[in-house]
């Protein structure tokens, strides 16, 4: 295929179901809430083992106890005798069940009754979990506590089904509102201090939120403490209060830089540019596939090369690397070859 910037810029529409790439924005306004958290709270994870049934002939490779996924077979034959039948593992072919890993990130101040995500994965050969069904599975904080939550519910089709990128769906996925907490979290420990901390640990945004709080509340209520952290001195009227002194501080909007970032999703391919970045001289040669930064653009096109001009933006090499039929992998690839080149100050997160 051969490809020239104009043609990068004229596939642009047709790339749009793709790819897509966020306006570079100099700088966000938020809340502080936003960007921390109070101290304290430290999220709870779930884990638990379970059996996801429906499979289209996708699921673990269980023939009995001779071969393939044993402990599938296991787990329905454990299952099945629950409800008083009796079958012989070795009678039990299982295509279409899968055993998996279900894993959750819950909120220390979520009550019982409360619903939450889960995420699904297979532990053993499944081809893929696309349009299966959860079945409940009890959610433990370790292997040696008690269950505190269950999980249950259908896996919908992985987005991008269908074609290249996310053909035959995935082993993995997950239940949204699928989870559900049964039992009390234990209770969090009494803070020593009242400190906010940085969900992205920085130091320019911890004196950005610290700038905030004082001009709203005066000066030395809040101290970077580093750039995790911000500690608070409750004045005196908000002793009595301090929850509602918290909550008030919440809403006080900051201005902070857009972080320079390029997500990569792995299913579908889909490439999200953040921050306020281009592209510098660079050549990058993954399996067949060039990408050239800098040089003369115009000059005759070469097949399986993207040529760019010095200070190129990430949707045009997205594009690029798009219309010549790149995997997610292959892009992710691209994109860290050119930040480990020092062509572009950026993170790359492959999700």
């Amino acid at each position: 295929m051969i490809l020239r910037v104009s043609a990068l810029r004229r596939s642009i529409a047709a790339a749009v179901l793709t790819i897509a790439a966020i306006a570079r924005p100099l700088a966000a306004q938020v809340r502080v809430s936003d960007l921390t958290t109070h101290g304290g709270d430290v999220p709870v994870r779930l884990v638990g083992y379970g059996l996801v049934v429906g499979l289209d002939g996708s699921g673990d490779r269980s023939f009995g106890s001779s071969s393939g996924a044993v402990h599938t077979v296991r787990s329905v034959t454990n299952l099945l005798r629950r409800f008083n039948i009796e079958v012989p593992g070795d009678r039990l072919r299982l295509r279409n069940v899968a055993a998996v890993l279900v894993t959750a990130e819950v909120s220390p101040y979520l009550r019982p009754g409360g619903h939450f995500e889960v995420q699904v994965a297979s532990i053993g050969d499944a081809t893929s979990l696309r349009g299966g069904v959860l079945w409940i599975t009890p959610l433990v904080i370790s292997p040696d506590a008690p269950p505190v939550a269950s999980a249950q519910g259908p896996l919908p089709l992985v987005e991008g089904d269908g074609h290249r990128w996310g053909a035959g769906g995935s082993a993995s996925g997950r239940v949204a509102e699928g989870g559900v907490l049964e039992v009390s979290l234990p209770a969090i420990p009494p803070q020593t201090a009242t400190i906010l901390a940085l969900r992205d640990p920085d130091l320019t945004t911890a004196s950005r939120i610290a700038s905030a709080i004082n001009k709203a509340r005066g000066d030395s209520t809040a101290k970077v403490e580093d750039a995790g952290a911000v500690s608070l001195k409750l004045p005196a009227s908000a002793t009595d209060s301090p929850l509602t002194f918290l909550a008030a501080l919440d809403t006080l909007p900051v201005v902070v830089p857009a972080p320079a970032r390029i997500v990569i999703d792995a299913h579908n391919g889909m490439v999200v540019a953040g921050g306020d970045m281009h592209v510098g001289t660079a050549v990058v040669s993954l399996r067949g596939i060039t990408v050239r930064v800098g040089g003369d653009s115009t000059a005759k096109p070469v097949p399986g090369v993207v040529a760019v001009s010095t200070g190129a933006s990430v949707r045009d090499i997205a594009v690029g690397l798009q219309a010549l039929g790149a995997v997610p992998s292959e892009v992710a690839a691209v994109f860290d070859g050119l930040r480990a080149a020092g062509a572009i100050a950026a993170t790359v997160v492959v999700r």
